[in-house]
């Protein structure tokens, strides 16, 4: 007589437990040893090459559960209950505390920069060439940091000063090249349209019958990494200049336009300051280069800046891209439900460098005048409240990217399902 004993166990969940657990979160599941021995039992008999059919014990957010599909429906709560989870503190705006992580980002920037300047050129030429990619991708993620507190100021979360939050994230986006009041706009419409197939402004999905006749050439390996290199290198600048990935308009847009379609006749002015912002620096740049030389601002200033764009297409497309969020069009679409249509993700030790802004999107996008230094607080106090709504990816990072790079090629509609209005991303050119 065959006997089946089974044991719950439960994978581990570091940083993103909480008392209600989301499908991307661990859950606890039984093992029938029974049929474990009997795989395990056919790998031998297979050999080497063999696979078990039992699941693998995975990382917190690596489950096997990454493709379950996350509520679609209008969720039982409202906004203003999630709220109410959330200690006051936490939307408080200290103007001390934000200029501290202004002036530690570029304190840090700053060190780099000097010991790159005064001490790669006394290493050896094989210790040189090692120094400056470290200090390309050391220096990349700080300025992403930068970019990331110009972000808060966008969205006046920095201070209770709009013209400081202004002047701020000014100086500092017009620094990374970026049109501050530009981008502010158009990024305010992506947050009051997040989701929405008509309306968002940016990684704005296609639908199956918009997708390109040279997609089915690209849906292979090989295609997949020509694509990820063209859109981490030039997604960003594309982006600024011919809205690509953006929503579509009648007549061409651009982040440099004041006259484009993207502004109001009120904000034209500021997309002006703006352009001389960026102008400016880009001026700046030209008297280092006939100052230093072309070669040395693109190795002190160039690539750093190509890791930040890089690292903000990443993010972005990795916050808003996976084969378990929906997304809606105008029969389905709400604000809440377009919010929460977003991913947390864990970037390691880069959380920190970034602001947070890896791991507590949900967050931001629910109350996005919240200064990033509650912003995990906060986070961990709405979880119990969102339960299922409530999105989170612990999949590594370089293995997230591929996958969504596979997965996620178009949305479309489920034939049998009865909200036609949602759409779900999917792979299949066939």
């Amino acid at each position: 007589m065959e006997s089946i004993i089974t044991l719950p166990f439960r994978l581990s969940s570091l940083r993103h437990s909480s008392a209600t657990l989301s499908p991307f979160q661990t859950r606890g599941r039984k093992i029938n040893y029974l049929s474990l021995f009997t795989s395990y039992s056919g790998c031998v008999k297979m050999g080497s090459g063999g696979r078990s059919s039992a699941p693998k014990q995975r990382n917190s957010g690596e489950d096997v559960v990454w493709k379950k599909r996350v509520p679609h429906e209008k969720p039982p709560f409202s906004l203003s209950k999630v709220k109410k989870a959330i200690p006051p503190h936490c939307f408080e705006r200290s103007v001390v505390r934000s200029f501290s992580y202004v002036f530690y980002d570029l304190t840090i920037a700053s060190c780099l920069l000097y010991v790159a300047l005064n001490y790669f050129s006394t290493l050896p030429h094989n210790l040189s060439l090692l120094a400056w990619p470290l200090y390309w991708i050391l220096q990349g993620s700080v300025l992403t940091g930068v970019w990331v507190i110009a972000h808060e100021c966008g969205h006046h979360a920095f201070s209770d000063y709009q013209w400081l939050d202004d002047t701020v994230g000014l100086l500092l986006h017009s620094f990374l090249l970026v049109p501050y009041f530009s981008w502010k706009y158009s990024h305010r419409r992506h947050h009051s349209n997040t989701g929405s197939l008509e309306r968002d402004e940016v990684f704005v999905p296609k639908t199956k019958s918009r997708v390109g006749w040279h997609s089915k050439y690209l849906n292979n390996p090989a295609g997949r990494v020509l694509t990820l290199a063209i859109t981490l290198t030039l997604g960003w600048p594309l982006y600024l200049a011919f809205n690509v990935s953006g929503r579509s308009y009648e007549r061409f847009a651009c982040h440099y336009d004041p006259y484009g379609p993207i502004y109001s006749d009120r904000e034209r002015l500021q997309i002006y300051v703006s352009d001389v912002g960026v102008l400016a620096v880009c001026y700046g740049l030209y008297k280092l280069v006939l100052a230093k030389g072309f070669l040395w601002v693109v190795c002190v200033y160039g690539v750093p800046l190509m890791v930040v764009n890089a690292l903000l297409v990443l993010i972005t497309f990795l916050q808003h891209t996976h084969p378990a969020v929906p997304h809606y069009d105008s029969t389905e679409w709400d604000w809440l439900r377009g919010a929460l249509a977003t991913v947390d993700r864990d970037y390691g030790i880069l959380n920190k460098v970034l602001h947070n802004i890896t791991d507590t999107h949900v967050a931001h996008h629910l109350f996005s005048t919240m200064p990033h230094y509650h912003a995990m607080e906060a986070t961990n106090a709405i979880k119990p409240i969102l339960g299922d709504y409530y999105h989170f990816d612990g999949t590594p990072i370089y293995k997230a990217m591929w996958r969504e790079a596979r997965e996620c090629m178009y949305v479309e509609t489920d034939e049998k399902s009865k909200n036609s209005g949602v759409y779900w991303y999917n792979n299949k050119l066939d």
